[in-house]
């Protein structure tokens, strides 16, 4: 067990509600404390959107009253639901990146819904899980509303044989154990890459493989009782992750990668995985 608490970006709505149960299932498993937080920021232009309050709305004390009753409601149902938890909430002012990023460097882990409504609008399609994504200090887990979350299938993690897959690797491997599920290892990569070698696509499979069991080795052992099974494709690194999915409770990403996860969080293959995965996604970065 840890004291680090998991952090869960909560503003009310369904998504917040559906990243709210990721968070508690994962402290159920983990007896870490569990803290919800909602941030919004005063805007200068436009009013402010809230619970209740319609836009153009200036808060004043009653809309901040109205949004920690909303908080501690939800602390209190939460807390009732899962007696064996330790459950918080708090109300934040700021840009809700900078705030999120703040609150992770005490954080164990930090989970957000895909979508929500005041300091989380438009979630994933905008700079705010961007930022958050790539800058906070702990792993960030995105969870959509419409995705299953049933325990029993597969822990999937993406590995290139960079420093950051590898932290990956070791979060699904421990993912995946206190589950008790598989875990499945997928490496992508780009006939591109073998051109100048003088390609020869079998000896590039092989040689992929072989790099792939070499990051698994020291998992194995540490965790012989999680079943490991490979997956090495020439192909779309997005497009690979996305279909393996399909099966899995969970996927897990680096921040960065080399070969068929370059510029992950930074570029396409990020967004489509978080866009397009058919389940929670777990997004790494090096502390």
């Amino acid at each position: 067990m840890s004291d680090e608490e998991i952090v869960v970006g909560y503003d009310g709505s369904p998504d917040a509600a559906a990243a709210l149960t990721w968070a508690l299932a994962e402290a159920g498993r983990t007896g870490q404390p569990v803290r919800l937080a909602y941030v919004f920021e005063w805007l200068t232009v436009g009013g402010w959107i809230g619970p209740g309050i319609a836009p153009g709305a200036w808060p004043d004390a009653a809309a901040r009253q109205q949004v920690e009753q909303l908080v501690q409601q939800a602390v209190t149902d939460a807390a009732t639901a899962n007696p064996g938890l330790t459950v918080h909430g708090e109300v934040f002012d700021g840009p809700p990146a900078l705030v999120l990023q703040e609150r992770s460097a005490e954080a164990a882990l930090l989970v957000l819904g895909s979508r929500g409504h005041g300091g989380f609008t438009g979630l994933l399609t905008g700079s705010t899980a961007v930022s958050v994504t790539a800058h906070a200090h702990c792993p960030v887990v995105v969870v959509r509303r419409d995705t299953p979350t049933a325990t029993g299938k597969r822990v999937v993690v993406g590995v290139d044989g960079s420093e950051t897959s590898l932290v990956a690797l070791g979060f699904a491997m421990e993912r995946a154990a206190g589950r008790d599920a598989p875990l499945h290892a997928v490496r992508a990569w780009a006939p591109t890459q073998w051109r100048a070698q003088g390609f020869d696509p079998d000896e590039a499979q092989a040689t992929e493989q072989a790099s792939l069991e070499e990051s698994l080795r020291q998992w194995r052992e540490s965790f012989p009782d999680v079943p490991v099974t490979t997956e090495v494709l020439s192909g779309n690194a997005a497009s690979t992750l996305v279909e393996a999915s399909r099966d899995a409770q969970l996927v897990v990403i680096g921040t960065r990668g080399r070969g068929g996860l370059r510029g992950a969080l930074l570029g396409s293959v990020s967004q489509q995985v978080l866009q397009h995965a058919h389940c929670p996604v777990a997004v790494i970065r090096q502390r």
